[in-house]
């Protein structure tokens, strides 16, 4: 059976699915038509339910609940990851301002901008890897950086405004949910497993052999320093990469629960992770 499968170029996501794109491990059966693209892009093709498999920010995920499940594999959540606002000089009052470039409408990030500082509405979308150049040119006031713009803000002279992955964990006391591996929701329970059970493998094929992904990674990474390249890895992919657990499950119902007090979005009678 072949299914279409989205996740991004990142080294995060090349790292974690290399075994299943090279086909080192048992894939029981399932073929997979890749697409590579950025995770906003991903967020968007959701809407329209265009991918069987693939990677979207939590936050897209409350917009396509009819269309798609959390699978238990594959997910970014974990600690001191989150996005960070950053400018091209320190910023002491908050409400100066007025300007933000976001990484696109419906990441994570922004889900984190709006609840922790509501009162932004001068949103421009980038692509993430645009923001940091939209700030130092001064076409925003700030940026809201990801991936692994994180590790090199600081080398072209921007500042750490607000850490809102801490702001997260300050108010919430749980893991980040930044972004995860969805199923078509249609699927029958045994096909949703069986697609869980592969991007399992996967990872557990990542974590024993790091070194195997490495070519697939640099393909992708372009010109990013391979320190840079690890630290993203190290930072993104964890035990909830392998899976959710309860700890996990219940970050993603916080994220949820907080959403529907906000009025963002509610999650319904659907569950939101595969059993």
């Amino acid at each position: 059976m072949k299914l279409t499968l989205g996740f991004s170029p990142c080294p995060n996501d090349c790292f974690i699915f290399d075994a299943l794109v090279h086909k080192r491990i048992d894939t029981e059966g399932l073929e997979f038509d890749v697409q590579l693209l950025d995770v906003e892009t991903l967020n968007r093709k959701a809407m329209k339910a265009e991918l069987d498999v693939t990677k979207l920010s939590f936050h897209a995920y409350g917009y396509v609940l009819k269309d798609y499940i959390l699978l238990r594999s594959g997910s970014a959540l974990g600690f001191n990851c989150g996005p960070l606002l950053v400018a091209k000089k320190k910023v002491d009052d908050l409400s100066e301002i007025r300007t933000v470039a976001i990484p696109g409408r419906f990441t994570t990030a922004n889900f984190l901008l709006t609840i922790a500082l509501p009162a932004t509405s001068g949103k421009r979308e980038y692509l993430f890897s645009d923001i940091e150049e939209a700030v130092l040119k001064e076409e925003v006031d700030a940026g809201l950086i990801i991936h692994e713009n994180r590790f090199t803000y600081e080398q072209k002279g921007l500042v750490k405004v607000m850490d809102l992955g801490e702001y997260w964990e300050t108010l919430i006391h749980a893991p980040i949910p930044l972004g995860g591996i969805m199923g078509r929701r249609s699927f029958n329970g045994e096909l949703l497993q069986k697609i869980n059970a592969v991007i399992r493998r996967s990872v557990e094929y990542a974590f024993a052999n790091p070194d195997a992904s490495s070519d697939y990674v640099k393909e992708h990474a372009q010109a990013m320093d391979a320190e840079v390249i690890k630290k993203h890895i190290d930072l993104y992919v964890n035990r909830f990469s392998l899976d959710l657990g309860t700890e996990g499950r219940t970050a993603v119902e916080l994220m949820f629960a907080k959403a529907a007090e906000t009025g963002l979005f509610r999650s319904g009678a659907l569950p939101l992770v595969l059993g």
